[in-house]
């Protein structure tokens, strides 16, 4: 089974990828914030006609059902999608190692037993 893990590689798979899964991370959180900043606009839009003021659940409709909001969660689908993939890939390879060490101590382990009989 050590013959399948490669610890050199894996370490280069996190540092290549870190730096993308910081950017996927930002983006998922500055779309996030993106959306509230939709939803206020698109909420400030709707007014009344001046006799009526209208209520804020109606705003709060209005802005969700907007289109620029659907396509805002859309963008937020695809990055919580990029960053969860990167996520689990840098946790794999995180896990690859602690593998690889564990068969390293137990092949050691046995070369020592080994060694004593």
């Amino acid at each position: 089974m050590n013959d399948e893990i490669d610890p050199i590689r894996a370490l280069q798979f996190l540092k290549t990828n870190a730096e993308s899964y910081g950017a996927a991370k930002g983006k998922r959180i500055y779309i996030e914030n993106y959306l509230k900043s939709i939803k206020s606009i698109l909420m400030a839009e709707l007014k009344g006609d001046g006799k009526k003021e209208i209520s804020l659940g109606a705003k709060e409709m209005y802005a969700y059902s907007h289109p620029d909001y659907k396509q805002q969660l859309e963008a937020l689908e695809t990055a919580v999608k990029e960053e969860e993939k990167l996520k689990y890939l840098l946790e794999a390879a995180k896990l690859q190692i602690e593998v690889f060490k564990a068969n390293e101590y137990t092949r050691r382990t046995e070369m020592k037993n080994l060694d004593v009989s």
